[in-house]
């Protein structure tokens, strides 16, 4: 039953995006005056669809006995009998369930370029999907979910500039977005390197976690996030051009005719790095 219940706090990330975050990494954006960017990331990405969380409704699947109850709703040993009916009731509803965990696969695979995370290999095909992209230039499975990547791409900065982006994949929390606005202004914001930001909404599900470690070390929940990694991470900006505005907590340091912001954060990082940047003239 407490797997079951846990699960819901799971599912509607787990459906609505295959939840990609990054764990301990290394990235950084150069931003020269004349539009040109060049852009890194080294360290691990996380695909909460391909983690032990995401089997978890399938050991949902198994029957587990409710917790019966005294009369003062202290915790009991359940009767033959109660086990009985509760067993009897659970089988009643193996159809319904069987039906749900075939829907919520197909759903999954289709938010994971149709790859089934319930399948042996997925871990291999997604590393081969990632391959192919351009800039993808080392892709290593950790397993549970984790890859090792080294990613790289630059060129001139004519349109906005988002990572991840995966085909076949459903827009989710971008690491790192740059935006163009008018009068060569760049806005960039790193949603994905802020664990308790609003934008992130793993955060929320860790936090919910947390609080619930209070049920007891064996959680299934707890054992599963146990092998999520943590956010570890540094996320530099360098530029020659003009910084408008950052949310560093030191502001820009300057080298060799360039300006550096930099941040580090972790799994208490609650703002998302954000800077404002005129490049031109």
């Amino acid at each position: 039953m407490l797997a079951r219940l846990l699960f819901v706090l799971a599912a509607p990330l787990l459906l609505t995006g295959c939840l990609i975050t990054p764990g301990k990494f290394v990235s950084e954006l150069v931003l020269e005056k004349d539009g040109t960017f060049a852009f890194t990331y080294e360290g691990e990405i996380f695909f909460l669809g391909l983690s032990k969380l995401a089997q978890m409704e399938q050991a949902s699947q198994e029957f587990e006995p409710e917790t019966c109850y005294d009369d003062e709703f202290e915790p009991r040993e359940c009767t033959a009998q109660e086990l009985a009916d509760q067993r009897a009731q659970w089988d009643e509803g193996a159809a319904e369930r069987a039906a749900k965990a075939k829907k919520d696969a197909e759903e999954m695979a289709a938010m994971m370029a149709g790859i089934d995370p319930t399948d042996p290999e997925a871990a291999d095909e997604l590393r081969q999907l990632l391959l192919r992209h351009k800039g993808w230039n080392r892709v290593d499975n950790k397993g549970d979910g984790v890859f090792d990547i080294s990613y790289s791409t630059s060129g001139q900065l004519s349109h906005d500039m988002m990572f991840p982006v995966i085909e076949g994949f459903p827009n989710t929390t971008f690491f790192v977005q740059v935006i163009l606005r008018d009068d060569n202004v760049v806005r960039v914001e790193a949603p994905g390197f802020a664990m308790q930001d609003n934008a992130n909404p793993l955060g929320a599900m860790m936090g919910g976690m947390a609080a619930l470690k209070t049920l007891g070390s064996g959680s299934k929940m707890e054992q599963a996030s146990e092998s999520f990694p943590k956010l570890d991470g540094t996320f530099t900006i360098v530029t020659d051009g003009k910084i408008l505005a950052n949310n560093t907590d030191e502001g820009p340091r300057e080298s060799a005719g360039k300006s550096q912001l930099e941040w580090k954060v972790d799994q208490r990082t609650t703002d998302s790095p954000t800077a404002l940047v005129k490049l031109g003239g």
